[in-house]
């Protein structure tokens, strides 16, 4: 006999019922793969295991799934202790001095700031050592280390948090241009990686998922700018209004509210036309841009 769905489940979409499967998955396999002895093990498992939407993570199983490639939820699991790691390091007060995170106290408030800057340091590593350890070839393990390195370091996710620290003090707001490339550094280069891990994993051109990915990551940002004024510290788990109170520029500044929808529903569009190659395959793919936009945390 079938077994029914759980009562929660039978009001979501496949799409829903997927992101979550996903992320259940890769933290259980998180679960199995972070340190546990020590303090610092403590910590990381706090930032990590924290839940979130772990759309990176979906990005890489479903990017698999297109190839049929194999080692994919243990890619999932590196993408996402790159991510803790930013999140822990970002809260810090010389960067964002945030104090919350997914409803919780941010790491350094529970710790203290030592704490935090190890166990953001131990998350990254542990990073790479997962893909060192997953099983795939030594083609795709080099292809991902160093696309991973290079996604996360100087040239992209670390040059994006140093280009918006500097933001907050420059003497003219940012131009359109200006956000749309720190954007690209400091959250869209995680998520172009993990769109792309897929066809990393296979061997395959990661070009069109990396159009994809460029295109979420721009709407994923201004989605995070609306929710930043539209949103409620209870729905998103951290605080809101800060960019305003800081005098940032943002899409929002300098779009509008229907400007930045506006933009976000066309990238999404640029996306979903980028999947055209991938057939139905890539449906979850496509239902991943349009949450990129609907999502309210």
């Amino acid at each position: 006999m079938e077994r029914p769905l759980a009562p929660h489940l039978l009001t979501m979409t496949s799409f829903e019922i997927a992101l979550k499967s996903t992320a259940r998955a890769v933290e259980q396999r998180l679960e199995e793969l972070l340190p546990r002895e020590g303090r610092i093990a403590e910590s990381m498992r706090y930032a990590a295991l924290a839940g979130g939407k772990r759309l990176r993570a979906f990005l890489v199983v479903e990017s698999a799934g297109l190839f049929e490639a194999k080692g994919a939820l243990d890619a999932a699991a590196a993408v996402e202790c790159i991510h803790a790691y930013s999140l822990v390091h970002d809260d810090l007060p010389a960067m964002d001095d945030d104090d919350l995170r997914r409803g919780k106290p941010t790491l350094h408030i529970k710790w203290d700031e030592a704490t935090a800057v190890l166990a953001g340091d131990a998350l990254q590593t542990q990073a790479f050592e997962i893909i060192t350890n997953m099983q795939a070839s030594d083609a795709a393990k080099l292809a991902l280390i160093q696309s991973l390195a290079q996604a996360s370091g100087a040239q992209g996710m670390v040059l994006g948090q140093d280009l918006d620290i500097a933001a907050e003090s420059a003497a003219t707001p940012l131009t359109l241009p200006e956000i749309t490339h720190l954007q690209a550094l400091k959250t869209g280069a995680l998520i172009r990686w993990s769109a792309g891990a897929g066809a990393l994993l296979a061997g395959e051109d990661p070009a069109p998922l990396h159009a994809y990915a460029e295109a979420v990551g721009n709407a994923f940002q201004i989605q995070d700018d609306i929710l930043d004024v539209t949103g409620s510290e209870a729905e998103t788990g951290k605080r809101v209004q800060k960019d305003n109170a800081a005098g940032k520029a943002t899409f929002l500044t300098l779009l509008g509210l229907a400007g930045a929808e506006a933009r976000a529903e066309s990238l999404v569009e640029q996306a979903i036309e980028a999947l055209n190659g991938y057939g139905p395959k890539a449906d979850n793919l496509r239902k991943a841009a349009q949450f990129a936009i609907t999502r309210t945390v």
